[in-house]
């Protein structure tokens, strides 16, 4: 990957919001935050070029909407409208995601032979809408809606197993269980149990994520012209 420097970057503005997040000041916090998702926009766009590929806009419409989440979300402690919007942009961003690892030329392995994967995945979900279901009041549509698009995303991921090489499939697969892993916990600090580490975990597992989304779909393309993407 070109300009290690700018995962380095990437990890320690992750490193300063998970440090500043319950410090005093609103403002350093949320500079800190709003900075992530663009470092790694320029990551991916230092290593994909030019961006000719559907694919790739994608995959950056994925990041944008990361950003606007991660940005609206921190005003939304005491909103729910306004969380109900960070909400929808997270939304739109396994929207993206899991529109590039369906239509990822190769083989829908998911769909064929390997459906049985999709057991765990179904499992998971169930167990946690469960677990939620009675805390979550007039939230209950949106977070089953967005409990199905991350599982699909992660489905999605899972998908990829014969469309990329073995680097590729396991960062991406990686970082999206890392993805479940971070709203799940969101779901449940929010609605159901709160607990004074959450904000480590959420953090430090979504910022994990993100980068290994990134880092997988760039492997993807390593040694790969540009008239072999699709379009």
């Amino acid at each position: 990957m070109k300009k290690p420097g700018i995962s380095i970057l990437y990890f320690l503005i992750g490193i300063m919001s998970i440090i500043l997040q319950n410090q005093s000041s609103f403002y350093s916090g949320f500079i800190a935050k709003a900075l992530i998702i663009p470092v790694l926009m320029i990551l991916f766009l230092v290593n994909i070029n030019p961006l000719t590929s559907r694919l790739h806009m994608f995959m950056i419409a994925g990041l944008f909407f990361s950003w606007a989440g991660d940005v609206i979300l921190e005003f939304s402690k005491n909103n729910g409208n306004i969380f109900i919007l960070g909400l929808a942009c997270f939304l739109l961003a396994h929207i993206m995601y899991f529109t590039v690892f369906f239509i990822t030329p190769g083989k829908n392995s998911i769909l064929s032979n390997r459906i049985w994967l999709l057991i765990p995945v179904i499992i998971y979900g169930v167990v946690l809408v469960s677990c939620l279901y009675s805390d979550l009041a007039e939230m209950r549509l949106p977070v089953i809606m967005y409990a199905i698009v991350i599982l699909t995303m992660l489905t999605g991921a899972i998908n990829r197993k014969e469309k990329v090489k073995k680097e590729s499939y396991y960062l991406v697969l990686a970082g999206a269980i890392l993805f479940v892993i971070s709203d799940s916990v969101i779901a449940i600090n929010k609605f159901s149990h709160q607990f004074e580490t959450s904000g480590i975990v959420i953090m430090s597992t979504y910022i994990v994520a993100q980068y290994l989304i990134i880092a997988g779909y760039i492997y993807q393309f390593h040694n790969v012209k540009p008239d072999q993407i699709s379009r």
